[in-house]
């Protein structure tokens, strides 16, 4: 099945337009199906021996667990996982705010629930229609939550593969990214190129990079800072993203 590759830009509040690749019909019906299965096989493994037990108690327990996991299943996984199931990290996809920040417990539990409506109740027939649609590709459960899914791609790649940026990665710890013991000193950048805009840009950025999504922290950073190199003059060899944005704020600190 072919996928679409619709794209969605995102004007963040640090004036860079952020650009995510949304989710097409075709991978988010495969990992849709992989989380089914596992769905099914999880199902069986609390419903077989409720049935065999035949005491009320699991009976009450095989009545609602079909219900509680097909729903808690998903926003389990995607609360915990940033956004991702087991189906969605499988074929590179992630939930995020429509804003292209993280999605949070609330909307998770919104738009899983409306899966009652747009799931497969009814064979998935709304929520199929609903994204090709949509111009954000969005079922019905994303319309509600104010969500979308997204194509996890870095650099050619998707997150998380082998040969994935290495920055990334680093970034993905969660803790600051720690100049080089080489890094130029800020007196050897030449920072006239660039306004006072483009410099708060870049302090806006460092302030709330830790509340940014991971992916969109990332494409983020090296957004700004492809927009920023060709402006400032010094040696830049070695800085990826997110340590030329901490160069530069130290060299505007000087």
């Amino acid at each position: 099945m072919e996928d679409y590759h619709d794209r969605l830009v995102i004007a963040t509040p640090e004036g860079v337009e952020l650009a995510l690749d949304l989710a097409g019909l075709g991978s988010r019906f495969t990992a849709g199906l992989i989380d089914l299965v596992i769905k099914i096989v999880i199902i069986a493994a609390i419903e077989v021996p409720a049935i065999e037990s035949g005491s009320t108690v699991a009976a009450i327990v095989a009545i609602a667990a079909p219900l509680l996991i097909y729903i808690g299943y998903d926003v389990l996984f995607e609360t915990l996982g940033g956004g991702r199931t087991p189906g969605k990290r499988m074929t590179g996809l992630r939930v995020l705010s429509a804003d292209g920040g993280p999605e949070d417990v609330v909307s998770s539990l919104i738009r899983n629930v409306m899966r009652l409506i747009d799931g497969l109740a009814l064979l998935y027939i709304p929520g199929i229609v609903a994204i090709l649609v949509t111009r954000r590709n969005q079922r019905l459960g994303d319309l509600a939550a104010g969500t979308i899914v997204v194509r996890e791609r870095l650099g050619g790649r998707r997150a998380g593969e082998r040969g994935a940026p290495v920055e990334f990665a680093r970034i993905e710890l969660g803790r600051p990214v720690e100049p080089a013991p080489d890094a130029p000193a800020p007196a050897e950048y030449d920072l006239s190129g660039l306004s006072d805009a483009e410099l708060a840009a870049v302090r806006s950025f460092l302030d709330r990079r830790y509340d940014l999504d991971l992916p969109a922290r990332y494409a983020l950073a090296q957004q700004l800072a492809a927009a920023l190199r060709p402006k400032v003059a010094g040696p830049l060899e070695g800085l990826d993203g997110e340590r030329l944005l901490e160069a530069i704020d130290r060299a505007r600190r000087r």
